[in-house]
């Protein structure tokens, strides 16, 4: 058996020290639920950030995948202009032996545009210094028609000069054989560099991801810590309401009392469960107030 005094000599220390860990707790639970906050922030940004590198990695992939199918139609083209390069350049080779020979012999027989165009010019300068008087001027026609013939002969063999023609068509080829090789090798630069981008933000999706990942740790963690600080406040604060009710139900008790020995009560177990934390119902804090 005790009575009021001793129980108010050993609850009140203990609502006292509850009070001071009332708001040491309080002030935890607060300081871990702004980590929480602080850690989810910090996911769900970092969580953005991925989503946005994946879909540029994917944006990477269409260009690089596009670029190595473009890659696979230039080489084809370059391969057919090579092939016709070959083909001409052969032919050359091969017709050239009997055009160096046919040059041979046409400049044994006859004589290039530019000389047949300056004796013309001699000739006519003569025939106007008066050198073909009479019927020699007859003798100057004849030169000259002669003259004119071999200029129009020698102009009709350029313009059919084979070998020109083969040398101009090999100079068009290779221009058209080196386009399309530059162009392949534009289409492979772009999927190289597509592709090394993706792996970078490959790499840097999964730097992120873990960053993440230890942000969500820190976000469970927190959350771990702040729930057991919490409930650790709800307890403490259920004790020093179920103390503040027991002092109530006693000073209504002695109010009620008429004789000044009846102020014992038996609290042995009341006073157990209020120190491991539990409440006291209505019930109880009642039946305490009729004893």
């Amino acid at each position: 058996m005790m009575d009021f005094d001793e129980v108010r000599e050993v609850l009140t220390p203990k609502s006292t020290s509850l009070d001071e860990k009332l708001s040491e707790f309080r002030e935890d639970r607060d300081s871990w639920n702004a980590k929480v906050k602080k850690y989810l922030t910090e996911r769900n940004e970092i969580n953005r950030q991925v989503k946005e590198l994946i879909s540029e990695v994917q944006n990477q992939k269409v260009i690089r995948d596009e670029a190595n199918s473009k890659v696979k139609e230039l080489k084809i083209i370059r391969a057919d202009r090579s092939t016709a390069l070959k083909e001409l350049r052969a032919e050359l080779q091969e017709k050239k032996p009997a055009e160096e020979h046919k040059k041979i012999e046409k400049k044994d027989k006859k004589r290039n545009e530019r000389t047949i165009k300056a004796e013309i010019n001699k000739l006519e300068m003569r025939f106007e210094l008066g050198h073909f008087p009479g019927k020699k001027e007859k003798d100057f026609g004849r030169q000259m028609k002669k003259l004119y013939q071999e200029l129009k002969e020698v102009k009709q063999q350029k313009k059919e000069n084979i070998f020109s023609e083969l040398e101009s068509q090999i100079r068009k080829a290779a221009k058209l054989q080196e386009e399309a090789h530059r162009l392949v090798e534009d289409a492979v630069t772009t999927a190289q560099e597509s592709h090394d981008l993706m792996i970078e933000l490959s790499e840097e999706v999964d730097r992120l991801r873990a960053k993440a990942n230890s942000s969500q740790e820190g976000v469970i963690r927190s959350k771990r810590e702040a729930d057991l600080l919490h409930n650790k406040y709800v307890v403490s604060l259920r004790s020093i309401h179920s103390i503040q009710d027991l002092f109530k139900a006693m000073n209504a008790q002695e109010r009620n009392v008429e004789d000044d020995d009846g102020g014992k009560l038996e609290v042995t177990d009341l006073m157990s469960r209020l120190m491991s934390g539990d409440t006291l119902s209505t019930e109880e804090l009642m039946a305490l107030q009729r004893n």
